[in-house]
C-alpha cells in the first residue's frame, strides 16, 4: 500500500485515543499512564473541531467523566486512533478497530516485536488500514488543529511538510519554528515504519495543495525502487529537501577492486537524491535555512546577486561568502550605477556591495532597492541593514515591504542585531520574504536553492539523439557461464576485454597465456610488439604493487628477459600468491591520454552502481570519483563527468587536445548495459581507460562475478527501459514500432504535437493553446517513471532519429495501483484508421499485466470518435457531474467485457 487512507491518518474527522487514561493519583501512575495522559492533553488543546474520544479497557473517569471501556460503546467509523496499549495486544486492537470502519491507527504504547508487528500488518490488510509508527512521536496537522502526538509544542499552520524517522528532530524542528514564525502542513514522525514510510508520505504530500515544500529526515531507507519512484514524482512539482544521517564508509571493505572500496553507501546516497531532483543537506541549521528559502523562492531564483547594505563590513562578510559557495555577484550596469550613485554617501564608488552607509534614510535605502529590482539584471537581491541612529527599524521594513510585494521572490532579508530587529524580521516573515540571521546564512541558502535547480535541470534534461550499436549480449553471457561453470568469481584478463568488446567498450587486444617463454613470445607475435607483460593470478588484486606490469617491450629478447624478472619479483614479493597465466598486450601509446576508472559494483540498499573518475595506479590517493544510478544515456552520462575534476583536463590544456567525451559517455553507457543485461554481473573495474582526442580505450579490466546474480534491471533503483514492450507490428500494409516512449523522442514528440489540427488538440488537452510546448513539459511527456507511467508511441522507424511519431497512449497510474488513467491522441489525418485501436488495446494489455485494477479517462462529449472506440473496448461512459461537456470513462479490466490480453 501507499496513499489509500492516509487522508484518514492526516486529514481525519473524528480520533479516538485507546490506553490507560482514567483518572489517578499522580504517585499511582506509570509511565504508560503518563503518556496516554500526555497525548490526550495535546489532543483535546489543539483546537481539533471532530469528535475526539477516549476509551481506557479498564474504565474509570477521565477528567471526572465516565470512560468507555469497550468499542462497542463509541460510535463506528472513527477516521483515526491513537493505540497506547499492551504491544501483545496490538493485533487485537487492529482487528477491532478495522472492523469497524478505522482506517488509520497510529502505534504510540511500547516496541512491538517483529512477530507482533507482522500480526498487526496481517489484521490491518482486510480492512486497508493503515498503521504509522512504533516508536514515533505521532503527527501533527495544524491546519485541522490536530496534534495526535507527544510533542512539546504545537505547530503553527504552514505550507511545508516534515517527515522524520527521528522524534527528537521534530521536537527540534518544533522549536526552531516557533521562534521564527514558522508554519507546517503537517509534521510526522514515521518511527520504525511498520506500515506507513516516507515513499508513501512523499506520495500524499506531492498531490497536496496546501503543502508546497517536503523535508525529509531520514537514517536509513527499507525499499529503495518505492522511494526513489515516489521522490522522483514528488520533486517534479515542489522542492524535496533531504537530510541523512549515518555517514559511514558503509560496507564495501571487503570488496576486490578500487570500484568497490571507493562507491560507499553515502555517496551512493548523494547519486540518488541527485537523480531524483532534491536537494540533500548535511545540517539541521542547512535544513531549516533551505526550507525558509526554497518554499519562499524556489519559482523565482536568479543566477546573480546584489547585496544593498547600510553597513560596509557586512556587505564584505556577504560577498566573501558568495564567492566560497559559488553565487556570483552581479555586475552592476552604467546606467544602474548611475542610478544609484545619487543614493550613496558623498566619494563613495558605486560596485556590488552596495553600501548606502550607516546614516541612510528610509527614503534612501527604499528607492536604493526600487533602482536594484527595476534592473532585470539584478538577480537576487539581499538586504542587509544593522542597527543605526535615527531609523526606526519597523518602519523601514514596513517602507521596504510595497517594493519587494512588486519583485516577488526576489528580495532576501537579514536584520543584523538582536531583539530591536524582531519586529523588522516579523513584518518580513509574515510577507513571505525569507529572513536569515547571518549574511553567510542567506548566501548559504541561495546556493543551496541553486543545487537544487542545477539537480532539477539534470532531472529535466533531454539527451541528444545517438545511435549506439547494439550489443552482442548472447556472447558476453557465453563468457560468464563458462566461468560459473568453471566454479570461477574472476573472469581473466581475455575473457573480461571480450565481455567489454561485446557491448561496443573499445578495448586493447590482449591474450592471456601461460606462465612460460614459449607461449608469451607466440601470443606477441600475433599482437605486434611493442607489447606490455602483466601478472595473471587470482590472489593479486592489484598487479603494480608486487611488480607485476612491464611496459614497452619492444622485441622477443626484452620480452624473455621480462618474463623471467616478472616471475621473480611476484614470488619474492606475493609468495602466497599462485600464478595462473600471464597477459601480453598491446603496448599503447597515447601520449596526450587522461587516466580514468569507469566501474560498477552493487550497494547493498540501491543495487547496481556506476562509478567514474581519475584512474590509473593513484586513483584512491586522487579520490576524483562521482557514482550514478543505472540506467544511463548521453545526458546522465555527461553529468556524471562534470562532477569529477578530471573533466577539467579532459576538456584539454597546453598543448592536450580536448578529449572525445562522446567516446567516454558511450564507455559510461555500455557499463550501465552491461549490468543491466548480465545480472551475474558482481563488479566491474575499468582502470585505466585512456581517453583522448581519439577516443576511450579500456586498457586494463577485472571484472567478478557472482551465481547469486546480485545484479540485472530487476536490481535497479531506477526501472530501466522496458524493452520487452517494443514490438513491430503491420499495420495498413506496412510495419510500425510501438514502444515505450523514452526521453531522446522529445524532438519528434514536439513535432507529433504541432502537426495535430486545433480541434485535436483541443480534444486532448481540453485546451486551444496554440503555442510550442516548453521543454519542461515535454520533458515531463517523454521522461517517464517506467514504475508509474507507461507511454507507447507508434513511430514509423526504429531510428529515433528517422521516426515520426504518428499516435502516442499513456496511462498514469495511481500510487495504490487501483486505476490508471488514460489519455489517447493521433495524428489527426490518421483519425478512423485503426491505429487508435491498436494502441489502446496495448496499452490496456500493459496495465493488466500489472494487476491494475481499472483504467479510467475523461472525454469530451463531442468526441464520439473516441466514445465509440471505447464502448467497443468494454468502457462505461457516464456524464461528470461537475462537467457537463464530459464523460468520465471506466475499464474494470477483471469484467468479462474487458478485451483479453
Amino acid at each position: 500500500m501507499t496513499i489509500r487512507n492516509l487522508d484518514k491518518l492526516l486529514h481525519p474527522r473524528s480520533v479516538l485515543l485507546i490506553g490507560p487514561l482514567a483518572d489517578a493519583e499522580p504517585a499511582e501512575r506509570g509511565p504508560e499512564t503518563r503518556h496516554a495522559r500526555s497525548l490526550w492533553r495535546n489532543l483535546r488543546s489543539g483546537g481539533f473541531r471532530g469528535p475526539c474520544l477516549a476509551l481506557d479497557p479498564d474504565g474509570g473517569l477521565l477528567d471526572g467523566q465516565p470512560l468507555a471501556s469497550r468499542l462497542e460503546e463509541l460510535p463506528e467509523g472513527l477516521d483515526l486512533a491513537l493505540l497506547c496499549t499492551p504491544p501483545a495486544e496490538l493485533a487485537d486492537w487492529v482487528r477491532a478497530l478495522g472492523a469497524r470502519g478505522t482506517r488509520a491507527v497510529i502505534v504510540s504504547g511500547g516496541n512491538p516485536s517483529p512477530a507482533q508487528r507482522q500480526a498487526a500488518l496481517e489484521a490491518a490488510r482486510p480492512h486497508q488500514l493503515r498503521l504509522l509508527g512504533p516508536n514515533g512521536l505521532g503527527l501533527q496537522s495544524p491546519a485541522l488543529g490536530l496534534n495526535a502526538s507527544a510533542a512539546h509544542t504545537q505547530a503553527l499552520p504552514g505550507h511545508i511538510a516534515f517527515v522524520s524517522q527521528s522524534g527528537t528532530l521534530v521536537s527540534a524542528m518544533l522549536d526552531w519554528a516557533k521562534s521564527r514564525n514558522f508554519g507546517f502542513s503537517h509534521l510526522v514522525s514515521i518511527g520504525e515504519r511498520m506500515d506507513v514510510d516516507a515513499a508513501d508520505l512523499l506520495d500524499q504530500f506531492a498531490i497536496e495543495g496546501r503543502t508546497r515544500a517536503i523535508l525529509l529526515y531520514l537514517e536509513s531507507i527499507d525499499q529503495p525502487r518505492k522511494f526513489m519512484s515516489a521522490a522522483r514524482a514528488a520533486s517534479r512539482g515542489k522542492p524535496v529537501i533531504v537530510v541523512k544521517a549515518g555517514r559511514s564508509p558503509g560496507g564495501q571493505l571487503a570488496a576486490v577492486s578500487h570500484t568497490g572500496q571507493l562507491s560507499g553507501a553515502d555517496i551512493v546516497f548523494d547519486a540518488a537524491i541527485r537523480r531524483a531532483g532534491m536537494l540533500r543537506v548535511d545540517t539541521l541549521q542547512e535544513l531549516f535555512l533551505a526550507a525558509q528559502t526554497l518554499s519562499q523562492l524556489h519559482g523565482h531564483l536568479r543566477e546573480r546577486l546584489t547585496v544593498l547594505t547600510n553597513g560596509g563590513g557586512a556587505g564584505v562578510i556577504a560577498a566573501d561568502a558568495a564567492e566560497h559557495h559559488g553565487v556570483p555577484l552581479h555586475a552592476l550596469g552604467a546606467a544602474l550605477q548611475a542610478r544609484l550613485a545619487p543614493l550613496l554617501p558623498a566619494g563613495a564608488t558605486v560596485g556590488n556591495p552596495v553600501d548606502l552607509g550607516a546614516d541612510a534614510t528610509a527614503a534612501r535605502q527604499v528607492e536604493a532597492l526600487e533602482a536594484l529590482l527595476d534592473d532585470p539584471e539584478t538577480g537576487s537581491v539581499l538586504l542587509l541593514h544593522a542597527p543605526a541612529a535615527g531609523i526606526d527599524c519597523t518602519e523601514l521594513a514596513e517602507a521596504l515591504l510595497p517594493v519587494a510585494r512588486r519583485h516577488p521572490g526576489r528580495v532576501l532579508g537579514c536584520w543584523l542585531g538582536g531583539a530591536a530587529m524582531d519586529e523588522a524580521r516579523s513584518r518580513f516573515t509574515a510577507a513571505g520574504i525569507p529572513d536569515h540571521a547571518t549574511p553567510e546564512d542567506a548566501v548559504r541558502a541561495l546556493a543551496m536553492l541553486r543545487t537544487w535547480r542545477e539537480n532539477q535541470a539534470a532531472l529535466m534534461e533531454t539527451p541528444g539523439l545517438v545511435q549506439i550499436a547494439a550489443p552482442q549480449r548472447e556472447r558476453a553471457q557465453a563468457v560468464i557461464d563458462r566461468a560459473l561453470a568453471e566454479g570461477r568469481e574472476l573472469l581473466d584478463d581475455e575473457e573480461a576485454m571480450a565481455l567489454l568488446k561485446a557491448y561496443g567498450v573499445e578495448v586493447v587486444a590482449t591474450r592471456r597465456v601461460a606462465p612460460d617463454v614459449g607461449a608469451v613470445l607466440a601470443a606477441a607475435q600475433s599482437i605486434g610488439y611493442p607489447v606490455v607483460l602483466k601478472i595473471a593470478s587470482r590472489d593479486i588484486v592489484h598487479k603494480s604493487d608486487v611488480g607485476g606490469v612491464v611496459l614497452g617491450l619492444h622485441d622477443p629478447q626484452e620480452l624473455e628477459a621480462a618474463v623471467a624478472a616478472l616471475l621473480g619479483r611476484v614470488r619474492a614479493r606475493a609468495p602466497q600468491a599462485r600464478i595462473d597465466a600471464l597477459t601480453v598486450q598491446a603496448m599503447v601509446r597515447r601520449p596526450h591520454a587522461q587516466e580514468l576508472i569507469v566501474g560498477a559494483s552493487i550497494d547493498p540498499l540501491f543495487g547496481p552502481v556506476l562509478l567514474f573518475g581519475a584512474g590509473g595506479t593513484a586513483v584512491e590517493v586522487l579520490a576524483d570519483r562521482a557514482v550514478a544510478l543505472p540506467p544511463l544515456n548521453r545526458a546522465l552520462a555527461a553529468d556524471l563527468v562534470r562532477r569529477t575534476r578530471v573533466a577539467r583536463l579532459l576538456a584539454g590544456y597546453r598543448d592536450h587536445p580536448p578529449a572525445r567525451l562522446e567516446a567516454v559517455y558511450d564507455t559510461l553507457i555500455a557499463v550501465a548495459r552491461l549490468v543491466a543485461e548480465l545480472p551475474a554481473l558482481a563488479e566491474l573495474d575499468l582502470n585505466p581507460v585512456l581517453a583522448d582526442a581519439d577516443g576511450a580505450l579500456a586498457v586494463d579490466v577485472r571484472v567478478r562475478i557472482s551465481a547469486a546474480r546480485p545484479g540485472g534491471r530487476e536490481h535497479f533503483a531506477i526501472r530501466p527501459y522496458p524493452s520487452a514492450w517494443v514490438q513491430t507490428v503491420v499495420w495498413r500494409g506496412r510495419k510500425l514500432v510501438v514502444r515505450p516512449i523514452r526521453p531522446e523522442d522529445e524532438a519528434a514528440h514536439s513535432a507529433f504535437i504541432q502537426s495535430l489540427d486545433p480541434t485535436d488538440r483541443r480534444m486532448r488537452f481540453f485546451s486551444t493553446r496554440r503555442s510550442a510546448f516548453a521543454h519542461v513539459e515535454l520533458a515531463r511527456m517523454t521522461q517517464i517513471d517506467y514504475a508509474r507511467e507507461m507511454a507507447f508511441i507508434a513511430s514509423t522507424d526504429p531510428d529515433p532519429a528517422k521516426a515520426q511519431t504518428l499516435g502516442v497512449v499513456r496511462a498514469i497510474t495511481d500510487p495504490d495501483n487501483q486505476a490508471a488513467e488514460y489519455a489517447i491522441v493521433i495524428r489527426s489525418e490518421l483519425k478512423g484508421s485503426g491505429l487508435g485501436r491498436l494502441l489502446m488495446l496495448r496499452i490496456i494489455d500493459y496495465v493488466r499485466s500489472r494487476g491494475t485494477r481499472r483504467i479510467v479517462g475523461e472525454v469530451l462529449r463531442e468526441n464520439r470518435g473516441m466514445l465509440k472506440l471505447l464502448a467497443q473496448l468494454g468502457f462505461r461512459a457516464v456524464r461528470d457531474p461537475d462537467d457537463d461537456e464530459l464523460m468520465r470513462v471506466t475499464l474494470e479490466l477483471g469484467s468479462p467485457d474487458a478485451p483479453a490480453a
